[in-house]
């Protein structure tokens, strides 16, 4: 999954979490999210910034997710986004942004008595622009444009009470990025080139709730870090391979609807508390998906 600089977020739940679905089930649905955020660490440094105000992230995620067996499930999803500034002369950014396709295993699986199961799952998968937006825009280009490779482990505990516990370990290969001039300054450094190198990036993260029969309620904490990149210049825009880090942390909610026992409502609400070369951003997701069992339609 990519994410752009200065806070914004592509965000899909099941590349995150350590739940698997059964052999010919499909998840699909559409969730939409907006973050926002007027204050903004430069560097290490939090401030305010009257040129551009409060910027503001919409978009809108199709996403599925296919059982093939109990212990392999694939995973697309592509978001539309569009973003704007309340003040300054930065115009508005609009468009898809990038392809995401994971597998995801579920390697070891063992009850643990009467008390629950465990799970030992990896994912991996990568994600392609879909369109020529632009990156160099920050902080309202609505991607970074860069192809990516990601892997992720995850270690999840389901207790026969509802008891959720998940812990993931995440590292993202990014691909160079061609911008639409000949030369750009970053890290002290002046470049002749419209070849932009891009640090790769890592991310852990911890949920921790209740999830049974559908109904899931979990507090999530999750810590990004870029490996590399300079800090934006004072009083300079963002640039696309600038450092940046952002530790996050909310609660999301997923409900069946009464009624409809194959629909689920999803909500999320997370704020990042500490960062650098991002914004303080607050999230909130809402979105529904649709549950469709293949093989428990076609049963006798």
């Amino acid at each position: 999954m990519v994410i752009t600089a200065m806070g914004v977020a592509a965000h899909a739940q099941t590349l995150e979490d350590g739940i698997m679905l059964a052999r010919g089930t499909l998840c699909a649905g559409s969730i939409y999210t907006r973050s926002q955020w007027s204050q903004y660490w430069e560097g290490t440094l939090e401030r305010t910034n009257g040129n551009i105000g409060t910027v503001t992230t919409n978009s809108v995620s199709g996403m599925a997710n296919y059982g093939i067996t109990n212990r392999i499930n694939v995973l697309a999803q592509t978001p539309y986004i569009w973003t704007q500034a309340s003040a300054g002369v930065l115009h508005p950014q609009s468009g898809f942004q990038d392809f995401t396709g994971a597998v995801k295993l579920n390697l070891f699986q063992r009850p643990m008595d009467n008390h629950g199961s465990f799970h030992a799952i990896a994912l991996l998968g990568g994600s392609v622009p879909t369109t020529d937006y632009s990156p160099d825009q920050m902080p309202l280009s609505i991607g970074t444009h860069s192809k990516s490779a990601f892997g992720r482990a995850s270690l999840n505990f389901l207790g026969r009470r509802g008891l959720y516990l998940d812990g993931s370990l995440a590292y993202t290969l990014r691909d160079k990025v061609t911008l639409d001039r000949p030369y750009y300054y970053t890290n002290g450094q002046l470049y002749l080139s419209n070849q932009v190198a891009m640090p790769n990036q890592s991310q852990y993260g911890f949920n921790v709730g209740y999830y049974r029969r559908d109904l899931k309620i979990a507090g999530t904490f999750s810590q990004m870090n870029t490996r590399g990149g300079g800090d934006i210049r004072r009083q300079d825009m963002p640039f696309v391979s600038n450092r940046v880090n952002e530790s996050r942390a909310g609660i999301e909610v997923q409900y069946p609807l009464p009624h409809f026992h194959d629909v689920q409502y999803w909500a999320s609400y997370s704020n990042t508390f500490q960062g650098r070369n991002t914004g303080q951003a607050t999230m909130f997701t809402s979105g529904i998906m649709f549950t469709y069992h293949r093989e428990r339609r076609v049963a006798p």
